[in-house]
């Protein structure tokens, strides 16, 4: 092997050294986001909500007596919510009864946390609804970032496995 022949060597062992650490740097940036499956701020997240959103049974969809008994609220509360907070926003049935998905029931639970348990007054939970909203738009743009990440990454090695393979021809 020639000096030179090391020299590419080598350069292609710290480029593909160089990708991993990427990609490593990367993988921990995401774990650390996706903790909890819910997509939530730390400030608005704790224990006892993730526990509260674990316990809705895993249905199509609810009934108002129903999502009123699981937070344990009476059902005018409910209606009134859907007044007040655009993100709570049930289907209505052709016999006009509503038909609240998981989604609806999960988002409920975070009003009525941020009413009932931080206090928030109506349009102080109202804003940070809609700092929520924006978070799960950042963390949205960033799970895109990060598969276009992947996909260089994918090209990245291909292209390297062509190389390897040229330089075969070559040797």
């Amino acid at each position: 092997m020639t000096m030179i022949d090391s020299h590419e060597l080598t350069l292609e062992d710290r480029f593909a050294e160089k990708a991993e650490s990427v990609q490593v740097q990367q993988i921990s940036l995401f774990e650390n986001q996706s903790e909890s499956r819910m997509s939530l701020p730390a400030a608005l997240c704790d224990d006892q909500l993730l526990a509260e959103i674990g316990s809705i049974p895993d249905k199509m969809g609810f009934k108002i007596g129903e999502v009123a008994d699981l937070l344990g609220i009476k059902q005018y509360v409910l209606r009134y919510w859907e007044s007040e907070f655009e993100i709570l926003k049930p289907k209505k049935a052709t016999n006009n009864q509503r038909y609240y998905t998981k989604k609806d029931v999960e988002n409920a639970f975070i009003i009525r946390k941020l009413l009932y348990r931080d206090r928030f007054s109506i349009e102080g939970a109202r804003v940070a609804l809609r700092g929520l909203k924006r978070y799960v738009k950042k963390e949205k743009d960033w799970n895109s970032v990060n598969n276009r990440i992947e996909a260089v990454q994918d090209r990245i090695d291909d292209l390297l496995m062509d190389i390897r393979r040229a330089k075969a021809l070559f040797i």
